[in-house]
């Protein structure tokens, strides 16, 4: 389940297109050589979270917002629109179905040459489907 959530995360990600006219890719891992603003995917975890009767996974996902400025308040337009579309991934997925979506934390940090990064990490409640 960890898998197809997130597939099925990155895609419905992409699928937005405000937030596609805000940021330059949305990818699977760290992708150095894109231009900012971009979106990975960095991390992902998970636990049994199954009943005695249904198979289920708690996935955390880590997703990070790498930017470039001076400004310590950029992004925070992005990072918010990137909590919204996260928790609002359809319920019903291919062999999975979300029974929960929490924003568990933020952090946000300066790096070398003006970049600056923002990571958000979620919690997925999911049990497996048809």
């Amino acid at each position: 389940m960890e898998t197809r959530l997130r597939a099925a995360l990155l895609d419905h990600l992409r699928a937005d297109p405000a937030l596609m006219d805000a940021i330059n890719l949305v990818a699977e891992a760290e992708v150095e050589r894109a231009s900012p603003p971009w979106i990975a995917l960095v991390a992902s975890a998970s636990t049994d979270w199954g009943t005695k009767t249904e198979a289920g996974r708690e996935v955390r996902i880590a997703l990070e917002l790498r930017l470039h400025g001076d400004d310590p308040a950029s992004g925070g337009d992005i990072a918010a629109r990137v909590d919204a579309r996260t928790l609002a991934l359809p319920v019903q997925q291919s062999g999975f179905r979300v029974v929960s979506a929490a924003f568990l934390r933020g952090r946000a940090e300066r790096r070398a040459n003006n970049a600056r990064a923002i990571l958000r990490e979620y919690r997925f409640r999911l049990l497996a489907s048809d």
